[in-house]
């Protein structure tokens, strides 16, 4: 469905942007005000990766003048096979900082914001806020679902794109943009989905195996990176028709393009006429594989990283029990835990273990595993054996090497 610009257009350009944007002001369908409208643009870029390495380029090279970049990972040498945005050079440097440095390569022109954090549900609103256009480019379901019900709320679309092995996808999410002040844009995106109309529920953990795990193509990031870029620039100039409604699915072995169509669903959870997501939900769990009653068990009793940490240096009344494999618990562990796997928790042998570490229920029961999905199973079982303050660590060991304790190797 076509809309209107998301962008007014600057005052001018000087006589250096009409040197450097010449190819594209002389295409009448973008010309000085649709270059205009990119210059005062602020897009938001999330992941310097796989898909925003072209992104980032491309969109400095169009001439976008503001452009935020949200990473918190550092450049790996199996990184460069894909994300030409970083170089050998930069190995072990900071990505947001070497995307930074090329998009500044590209056009200098271009104001850079650094988001050198990793997207949750306490910063998202934030980093979120100022931003015209979200072009995402992560890896992992759970923030797929996060910038969706973020950008709903917030009323930002937002350009996505997904990459596997040989395959490819992009779409534009712009359902918020029926509660815009603009009575255009408004009413052109009244029936425009969310991601949720397409994808209701996230696969179960396993079935979907990420790039680590399964490869992906390096040259496909381009392929579909590019065409991210493109549905940006349709946006912000108010040009063409987005693929608002639509998914494009690309196979690069076919080399074959195909264009479905995505329908508004009226029963979204989200954008739905009677939605049950009305703000921002625990998403590791919603993408979790874990049960009704587990899920349960964990709501309201689940902690940070940060606030164990805090926990760690600041209290002595808990004992913290970590759920793994013992081959797990030799890769990394937080300081202070005791390993006691799940399927000791569900044959009930952990029972008599556990009464002895917490001096018979005297002191709160933590669990953590790798993510917290195995936590909460186990938390389901030590509150039904009677440890009602029994709470689990989100995002388990994975967060805390992430965020706490990054001298520790990950897996």
């Amino acid at each position: 469905m076509p809309l209107a610009p998301l962008v007014e257009p600057a005052e001018s350009l000087s006589i250096d942007e009409v040197r450097r944007y010449s190819r594209h002001l002389i295409i009448p369908d973008v010309g000085m005000a649709g270059q205009k409208r990119l210059k005062n643009a602020k897009v938001l870029v999330i992941g310097a990766g796989g898909l925003g390495s072209p992104a980032l380029l491309y969109l400095a090279a169009a001439g976008v003048g503001t452009l935020g970049i949200v990473e918190f990972d550092e450049v790996d040498e199996s990184n460069l096979q894909r994300q030409i945005i970083h170089k050998q050079s930069t190995i072990g440097q900071p990505k947001a900082q070497s995307a930074a440095a090329a998009v500044a390569d590209v056009n200098p022109l271009v104001n850079v914001v650094l988001h050198e954090e990793r997207l949750d549900n306490d910063n998202v609103y934030r980093i979120f806020e100022g931003y015209d256009l979200i072009v995402d480019g992560t890896d992992n379901f759970a923030t797929r679902y996060l910038v969706n019900d973020a950008a709903y709320f917030l009323g930002i679309p937002y350009v996505w794109g997904s990459i596997y092995r040989f395959d490819g996808q992009a779409s534009v999410f712009a359902a918020g943009l029926r509660n815009s002040k603009n009575e255009e844009l408004a009413a052109a995106a009244a029936d425009a989905p969310c991601y949720r109309c397409l994808y209701p529920e996230p696969p179960p953990p396993g079935m979907v195996p990420s790039c680590a795990e399964g490869g992906v193509l390096g040259v496909l990031c381009a392929s579909i990176g590019s065409i991210q870029v493109n549905e940006a620039i349709k946006l912000l100039a108010g040009i063409g028709e987005p693929l608002v409604g639509k998914l494009m699915v690309y196979d690069a072995l076919e080399m074959e393009y195909r264009k479905l169509k995505v329908r508004k669903d009226p029963n979204c959870r989200l954008c739905g006429e009677n939605p049950e997501v009305t703000g921002l939900i625990d998403y590791d769990y919603f993408c979790g594989n874990i049960s009704d009653e587990a899920a349960d068990a964990a709501a309201g009793s689940t902690i940070s990283v940060n606030q164990l940490d805090q926990w760690i240096k600041d209290r002595d009344d808990f004992v913290l029990v970590d759920v793994r494999e013992p081959n797990e618990y030799e890769i990394n562990k937080i300081p202070g835990s005791v390993l006691i796997p799940k399927g000791e928790f569900l044959n009930g042998n952990a029972l008599e273990e556990l009464g002895k570490l917490t001096d018979n229920g005297s002191k709160q029961l933590v669990l953590h595993c790798k993510s917290g999905v195995r936590s909460a199973e186990c938390l389901l079982v030590a509150k039904g054996a009677g440890y009602s303050d029994a709470v689990h660590v989100g995002g388990g060991v994975v967060a805390w090497v992430s965020q706490i304790d990054p001298s520790q190797p990950a897996y």
